[in-house]
């Protein structure tokens, strides 16, 4: 049995490199030396608050669910040539059993094991550690050429790409996304790939939206300064879809009032509750649908990353060594900086 070292979550700011026990691979596993691992808006409510609503840390949790790495060893059963292969992990293992994943939608299985999730006891142990033992079921392959670092980006990438799939036909469609973080920063990207016409996207600082013009935003507004949103709003007479990325209440009442008759809102972000203005819904013939997390999108991620490479290569914007994981997490808390952080565990 190896040791890795890996970071581990105690409490509300307080990371600490563990020496963990790595076990080696049994049959259909591969034991994986990561290589890249990004900092996600979960990881960072477990950092500041120890959770987030109902899901607390009640016992230490390796941080982290969207990496990549080298196979550096392969179980019983696993063809020997995999050695040395970069794989997306995949950090969402559905039981395959019951109703809801017989019916296909694994991201709703009812006893799902998601790396790096305080969701259930004992929690589910994430992927910011230097090894780590996998089923290979859980690994996708990239093309020849992408790096670790743009396939650890297929986690969130197929989280935007499920959202975009939520809202249905997109080709054609004015989009607008409220908040420019790393998710709605991707959402850009997926609706420009199912064909939307246009693609508006607000937030309250410019580094984020600076960034999701080169995404591909046609237009991009800051809603702290005018009314240029609701100028936007007339000059398109609406909009047919809005995807709210940023979980705040203000953001998600300005996307509603934002929508043309019979528009949908598809909502990202996870945050406060909200109270919904239903004479609006009602009068427009709105559709609000919620959107959590992916299950075959991921794979398409990882497939979609050679041709979206220069967009993801905008979202990505600063990597740090593991051992600097406070200061990554500090860096990735901060909009005005950064967007997407990842850490190197090489």
């Amino acid at each position: 049995m190896n040791m890795t070292h890996a970071v581990v979550a105690h409490g509300p700011h307080d990371l600490r490199i563990d020496e963990l026990a790595c076990e080696a691979p049994g049959p259909g596993e591969v034991l994986v030396r990561v290589a890249a691992g990004g900092i996600c808006g979960s990881d960072l409510h477990y950092y500041h608050d120890g959770g987030f609503g109902d899901v607390r840390l009640r016992e230490p949790l390796t941080l982290g669910h969207e990496a990549a790495g080298f196979i550096a060893a392969v179980g019983e059963g696993v063809e020997a040539s995999l050695q040395g292969r970069l794989v997306a992990i995949n950090p969402s293992r559905p039981c395959q059993q019951c109703r809801y994943c017989l019916r296909g939608w694994q991201n709703h299985c009812t006893d799902m094991v998601f790396n790096g999730s305080a969701m259930r006891f004992p929690h589910a142990q994430g992927i910011f550690r230097q090894q780590l033992t996998v089923p290979l079921a859980q690994c996708v392959f990239p093309a020849a050429g992408v790096t670790a670092g743009e396939a650890a980006l297929a986690e969130p990438f197929a989280v935007a790409l499920h959202a975009v799939r939520q809202a249905g036909d997109v080709f054609g469609k004015r989009v607008l996304v409220t908040g420019a973080g790393p998710i709605g920063a991707l959402t850009v990207a997926a609706a420009r790939m199912a064909g939307a016409v246009s693609v508006t996207v607000t937030d309250v600082a410019d580094f984020p939206l600076e960034k999701a013009r080169l995404m591909g935003a046609d237009e991009t507004i800051n809603v702290t300064q005018g009314d240029a949103l609701e100028q936007a709003v007339a000059e398109h007479d609406g909009f047919d879809i809005a995807f709210e990325a940023s979980g705040v209440p203000a953001a998600q009442l300005q996307a509603l009032r934002a929508l043309a008759p019979r528009g949908t809102l598809i909502t990202i972000g996870l945050g406060q509750e909200a109270t919904l203005p239903m004479a609006l819904i009602c009068a427009r013939e709105l559709t609000v649908r919620g959107t959590f997390r992916f299950h075959e999108e991921f794979a398409l991620a990882v497939s979609k990353i050679p041709e979206q490479r220069e967009a993801l290569g905008h979202v990505l914007t600063t990597t740090l060594g593991y051992t600097r994981a406070d200061e990554a997490f500090d860096l990735a808390s901060d909009r005005n900086r950064a967007l997407k952080v990842q850490l190197s565990f090489d």
